[in-house]
């Protein structure tokens, strides 16, 4: 086999491969490298994965598996027995390649290149336990989400909010405010058309609210985030179910539904009628390959699983060492900043109070200086009070002398005795407001020399104060920062697996004893019940789909998938064919 890689305009890498026909190996010549010349016989084919386009010229005798082969030899693929390379036929159906036949003998649309889609032909029972590769689980993620926006898969509106933002995370990592601004969704298709036509919602709300989920799956690894997608899809009732319009009997028209949980274990017939003999092959194809796979799952996993659950689990504990330590790296990232940014904060903290104390300081000086300025002056008021207290002193004391002149006139000289007696009476009176005034100068004299006391005190006591406020300005205590580390213990998984013996093998029924993930989960049911009860008062009731109502009917009835299977599983099967060919 020649292959050689170019790019494509749409940065989709294009893979050429020539695939030489059976031939015994003395007859192969030697191989080439570079391009395969072109030769009137090559056959170009184009084949289209859910992320890639891949283009091979095969040979006129290249049969099926080769072709198989080669698509999952170039993409990487090992886990081979779910997938399947699917076509147009020439009346517009689409059908399964045959892998024993040649790709030319098929009814393949004769156009060039020919087209195929390698895609999921069956589907795991569960997704977490039977999907070994990240590239096999992308692969599954990828198509049940575009059959999920297409319509194919029925999802009712909560649960398309909650898938949407798994698919975020899975494209665009945690929540982020600052990257993630309003608009970051406007441009991606994550709810089916339908779900967007039932609700009165516009883009920016319907934003908001798978921005809610987004913020919640913080820390999730990409290939985390498509696993919990599947687990969830995996419980839509028409997760892994290839559909056939077929009749019964009596010519009623139905749906016949083929999935993984089929297993083929009654002899009895089971009569329909399709309306091409193709689609009964096709039918049977599915029924005997979903049988097998359900089969296999009940026996112990050969050496090829085992080894692959081993590498899987390496690379697993591997990535979750690599994101442990990015995670610690970070932490210690943010923990240096925040630090730097309390030494900041506390830095501007204390230049705020220095200023604080510097004006506290200066209003203090200011005080201080009025306080003495005012002792000052009352310091003089004392004085004057003082001396007006020595004058009317002097005055009184003048008066008295006065007096006692008077009376050694009066004495001596009787015949001015009245006029004396009047001036006598004069000078009491004067005397006695002397007095008078004499007591309430001393009064506010001692007033006075309280206030200049209790001037002092406060002087005094702002000097003290002041002293103190300029001494602690210059004091600077150290900040002592610690570090904390959080250490991490990381814990890896153990498996452990069983052996089934041959006669436990038909007996292993426990898909029927299953849960769904919303059952699993108390939140997540009463967070889809809150998102259910918040759409259903933007819901147009008028735009209601037949699988609406049958979901809805379900939903009152308490059913689900497991728990339908449980029933139809309940009674023989001769009551259950019964009761198809009475429909």
């Amino acid at each position: 086999m020649l292959f050689g890689f170019f790019p494509f305009r749409y940065r989709v890498i294009y893979v050429f491969v020539h695939v030489i026909g059976l031939q015994s190996e003395k007859a192969q010549s030697p191989p080439q490298r570079g391009l395969p010349s072109p030769t009137e016989n090559t056959i170009s084919v184009r084949v289209t994965t859910m992320d890639a386009e891949l283009e091979f010229a095969i040979q006129p005798n290249t049969t099926g598996k080769q072709l198989f082969d080669q698509v999952v030899k170039t993409i990487g693929l090992r886990e081979v027995w779910y997938f399947g390379l699917q076509y147009q036929d020439t009346k517009g159906f689409s059908t399964w390649l045959k892998l024993n036949k040649k790709v030319t003998a098929q009814d393949v649309r004769k156009e060039s290149p020919l087209l195929f889609k390698f895609r999921a032909k069956f589907f795991p029972e569960d997704v977490t336990e039977e999907l070994i590769q990240d590239a096999t689980q992308r692969l599954f993620f990828l198509q049940v989400k575009e059959g999920i926006l297409n319509d194919d898969i029925y999802c009712p509106p909560e649960t398309a909010v909650l898938l949407a933002s798994y698919a975020v995370q899975a494209k665009y990592a945690d929540y982020n405010k600052e990257v993630h601004t309003p608009g970051y969704l406007s441009s991606e298709q994550l709810l089916p058309q339908r779900v967007l036509d039932q609700h009165k919602l516009n883009k920016e709300q319907w934003e908001e609210r798978i921005q809610v989920w987004h913020e919640e799956h913080k820390s999730m690894m990409r290939e985390e985030s498509m696993m919990e997608y599947l687990k969830i899809a995996q419980d839509l009732e028409m997760y892994g179910v290839n559909y056939f319009s077929i009749k019964n009997k009596k010519g009623t028209e139905l749906w016949l539904g083929v999935d993984h949980t089929l297993c083929l274990s009654s002899l009895l017939d089971f009569v329909f009628y399709a309306p091409r003999l193709r689609i009964n092959k096709r039918i049977l194809a599915l029924c005997m390959g979903n049988h097998e796979l359900y089969m296999r799952r009940r026996k112990p996993d050969t050496i090829e699983v085992q080894q692959m659950k081993a590498q899987a689990r390496e690379e697993k504990n591997h990535k979750k060492m690599e994101r442990a330590l990015l995670e610690n790296e970070k932490r210690k990232r943010e923990v240096a900043e925040k630090e730097k940014e309390k030494i900041e904060k506390e830095k501007e903290e204390l230049m705020d109070r220095l200023k604080q104390i510097e004006e506290q300081t200066k209003k203090a000086q200011q005080e201080l200086e009025e306080q003495t300025q005012r002792a000052l002056e009352l310091e003089l008021e004392r004085k004057s009070a003082m001396e007006e207290a020595e004058r009317l002193e002097n005055e009184l004391k003048g008066a008295e002398d006065a007096k006692v002149a008077l009376l050694q006139q009066s004495q001596s000289q009787m015949k001015n005795q009245e006029h004396l007696a009047t001036e006598l009476a004069d000078l009491t009176s004067k005397i006695s407001l002397l007095e008078d005034a004499k007591k309430k100068k001393e009064d506010e004299a001692m007033q006075w020399q309280q206030k200049a006391t209790t001037v002092q005190e406060d002087l005094e006591k702002t000097k003290e104060e002041l002293k103190n406020k300029v001494m602690a300005a210059h004091i600077q205590e150290p900040l002592n920062a610690e570090n904390e580390q959080d250490d991490e213990n990381d814990e890896s998984n153990a498996e452990a697996s069983a052996e089934f013996t041959d006669a436990a093998t038909y007996k292993d029924r426990s898909e029927e004893e299953r849960m769904t993930e919303a059952e699993k989960n108390e939140r997540l049911q009463k967070h889809l019940l809150a998102l259910s009860s918040e759409l259903a008062n933007a819901r147009d009731e008028s735009k209601k789909t037949v699988n609406d109502i049958i979901h809805a009917e379900n939903m009152r009835a308490g059913r689900d998938k497991y728990k339908t299977l449980r029933q139809i599983r309940s009674g023989n099967t001769k009551q259950r064919i019964d009761e198809f060919e009475c429909m």
